[in-house]
């Protein structure tokens, strides 16, 4: 006897609970952006459209479901840029092109980029997303004599504060030119890890891969 029936069912059960979980870390994403994170379950279930009972289908608590929501966002991006920066040979411009396509992305995705800033310490603890690519190409570029960096560990957390500081300048001054800025504070970056300033000012003006479509911070809920 055929038992597709009940494996259609359960197909339509999981894809079911998958909509959930997205529609819960999609609302949790929002909060997060606003800021508004001591906010009670209930009110996350409303923003969701989902039962109460089928937040516990998915999270224990309120916490794990904001961790995941902001590892969503931050490993989607990340798989992003590996995307665009997979035909770059030179891996300082590797690094270079992500700095610049995120910075960019503070004026572009400003709730995504409210996502990051309000989990800054995430940007240096988590195992996926942003820092580990951060730390994968920094370490390429000192391997291939590119980067003179005697600490990685320090080398991140330059990068990771600059970036933060630079989304919160342009969050605060959305008058200023986000692509000159972001360029600015990429070759001051270059030029700390040992890239002499001509070729730091050639790497930050070559010309960018379209982030289109925009991240889908969704993709991996």
């Amino acid at each position: 006897m055929s038992n597709a029936p009940a494996q259609q069912q359960t197909n339509r059960l999981d894809r079911r609970k998958a909509r959930t979980r997205a529609a819960l870390i999609r609302a949790a994403q929002t909060l997060i952006a606003e800021g508004r994170t001591n906010v009670p379950i209930l009110e996350i279930t409303q923003a969701a459209d989902v039962g109460m009972g089928s937040f516990y289908n998915h999270f224990e608590t309120k916490e794990q479901l904001f961790e995941a929501a902001v590892e969503a966002v931050m490993d989607a991006y990340g798989q992003l840029l590996d995307t665009l920066t997979a035909d770059i040979e030179d891996p300082a411009e590797v690094f270079a092109c992500s700095f610049r396509l995120t910075g960019r992305l503070h004026r572009r995705e400003p709730e995504l980029s409210r996502v990051l800033l309000n989990n800054a310490l995430r940007l240096l603890t988590t195992d996926n997303g942003l820092a580990p690519r951060v730390r994968r190409d920094i370490a390429a570029a000192v391997d291939a004599g590119r980067f003179d960096v005697e600490d990685l560990d320090v080398a991140v957390t330059m990068t990771a504060g600059a970036l933060l500081a630079l989304g919160q300048l342009l969050h605060d001054q959305p008058d200023r030119d986000v692509e000159e800025t972001t360029d600015r504070v990429t070759e001051d970056l270059l030029r700390m890890f040992g890239v002499p300033r001509r070729r730091a000012q050639r790497i930050c003006s070559l010309p960018l891969p379209d982030l289109d479509p925009a991240p889908d911070s969704d993709s991996a809920a």
